[in-house]
């Protein structure tokens, strides 16, 4: 302990060890406030150094300081699991619902990784389960998210919320779908979860379930009532997210389900050109199949034939070729070569643009 003591109570020597190292900073980039700077308690909670955080303590330093990327010292022992110090820092008085730091209070961070003991102990000492703040918005949400469904039926005992509005993912029904957590996503619904709830990134949970594939997920929404069309998020609905990212068992449970086909809106403006623009083949076919509007206009690229045409064979920016089969494909369903609009103006445009020459080349065109 004599080491560690020395060299965080000493400013001189904490701030040259700062310089080489922050023991709470992944990207090591140099510091650009004060604030990100913590106290020599804040780091010793962090990295788990009972007895320096004791004698600290003792030696009259303030448990609840603010600094460092974790806010305070509670916050930094409770994103790492540290019980004892924990322990300590309660026990010092510290302010169990303080906010800041990345977590937004020492709660969310203990359960976004899903620590426990350490949710108990805070919220034995008096911790708000439903303040909101922080990327998360709240425990409950950090929780769903990592899937830990102990932490989440603690909350659910004591009361959390569990239609709580905030952070990323808007609400924890829809931060548990992003990750496809089954168990959690029923505890939820289970608990009254409102499976139509908006807001968050991705609008709804079946938005984000539907982009994620995960077909269970979808199911278990479909079987509670939720709304196959809701409008909303950067996919604008649940067909053009589980569209773009090729997902054709959902894909084939929203059309089942009567999602609209034609329904505008999102980045991509439809599902057929989100299938399009990542060169979904067989999403393609479905969705003509299911009699997808194939000149229908709208979304960054204006029409499906012109997505297809502009981006690339893959996923990454950095592919060369267009989608051949897909503008073949549109073409064979009537899509016309000629129609105006989107980021290009034109089919051909679109693909001259970016250098398919294949694209240019087809016979349709």
């Amino acid at each position: 302990m004599g080491y560690e003591l020395r060299l965080l109570c000493s400013e001189e020597s904490k701030n040259d060890w700062l310089s080489v190292y922050q023991p709470d900073n992944e990207s090591q980039r140099p510091f650009e406030t004060d604030d990100e700077i913590g106290s020599a308690l804040y780091y010793a909670s962090f990295i788990g150094l009972e007895a320096v955080a004791n004698r600290l303590l003792t030696a009259g330093a303030d448990v609840n300081e603010q600094g460092g990327v974790y806010g305070n010292a509670l916050q930094a022992a409770s994103v790492r699991g540290h019980e004892k110090v924990v322990q300590i820092l309660v026990d010092a008085r510290a302010d169990v619902n303080a906010q800041g730091g990345d977590y937004g209070n020492a709660l969310r961070a203990a359960s976004s990784r899903g620590h426990e003991k350490v949710v108990q102990m805070l919220m034995d000492a008096g911790a708000d389960v439903n303040a909101l703040g922080g990327f998360n918005g709240n425990a409950l949400q950090a929780a769903s998210q990592g899937g830990y469904k102990k932490v989440v039926q603690m909350f659910m005992d004591a009361g959390a919320d569990a239609n709580a509005q905030g952070g990323y993912f808007g609400n924890a029904l829809q931060a548990a779908s992003v990750e496809g957590h089954e168990k959690v996503v029923q505890m939820l619904l289970d608990a009254g979860a409102d499976v139509n709830a908006q807001g968050g990134d991705y609008s709804n949970a079946l938005q984000a379930a539907s982009h994620g594939g995960y077909k269970k997920v979808v199911q278990m929404f479909m079987d509670a009532a939720a709304d196959v069309n809701a409008q909303g998020g950067f996919y604008g609905n649940a067909l053009q997210a589980a569209s773009a990212e090729g997902h054709e068992k959902v894909v084939q449970m929203l059309i089942d389900a009567e999602a609209d086909v034609n329904t505008q809106g999102g980045f991509n403006g439809n599902p057929l050109q989100a299938a399009s623009a990542r060169g979904q083949e067989k999403v393609v076919q479905m969705l003509i199949d299911a009699e997808a509007d194939v000149n229908a206009q709208g979304g960054f690229n204006g029409n499906p034939l012109q997505a297809a045409s502009a981006r690339g064979q893959e996923k990454v920016a950095a592919s060369v070729r267009g989608h051949e089969k897909v503008v073949q494909m549109l073409v064979d369903a009537g899509a016309d070569v000629n129609a105006q609009g989107g980021d290009c103006g034109n089919v051909l445009q679109a693909a001259s643009s970016r250098g398919h020459e294949k694209v240019v080349q087809t016979d349709a065109l």
